[in-house]
């Protein structure tokens, strides 16, 4: 019978966010919207500026986290999220990242870190 979870490992150069077990994670990368589910086929891919990570995790709750880069390793048992920046999104403000977005020049870093808190914040809203 197949496994129905895999091993979920998030890091940021200063943190550990999460690590648990989780049924699926949907993850922006510069080639697109990717879903992981158990025994995927290995990959690397870039994960996109301004993007975040959505787990639903064994027990079915669903979190989001905002991440500003880095990379997704993913094998058959395991996927690891080697993010440069990574935060909750139970963590931000959406009003106060909504104002920043509004205020930041599109495509600069200040804009892509408040569109990736919006997203992760939208994606468990």
């Amino acid at each position: 019978m197949a496994e129905k979870t895999f091993r979920l490992d998030v890091v940021s150069p200063d943190t550990s966010l999460y690590s648990g077990n989780a049924t699926i994670l949907v993850a922006q990368t510069t080639d697109g919207e990717l879903g992981v589910l158990p025994g995927h086929a290995p990959l690397l891919g870039e994960l996109a500026p301004g993007g975040c990570v959505v787990v639903t995790e064994e027990s079915g709750d669903k979190i989001a986290m905002a991440v500003q880069g880095g990379f997704l390793s993913v094998t058959a048992t395991e996927v690891k999220v080697l993010a440069e920046a990574a935060q909750f999104a139970s963590e931000i403000d959406a009003s106060a990242e909504q104002a920043a977005l509004e205020a930041a020049e599109e495509g600069s870093a200040a804009y892509l870190q408040a569109r990736s808190r919006l997203r992760a914040v939208a994606a468990v809203s």
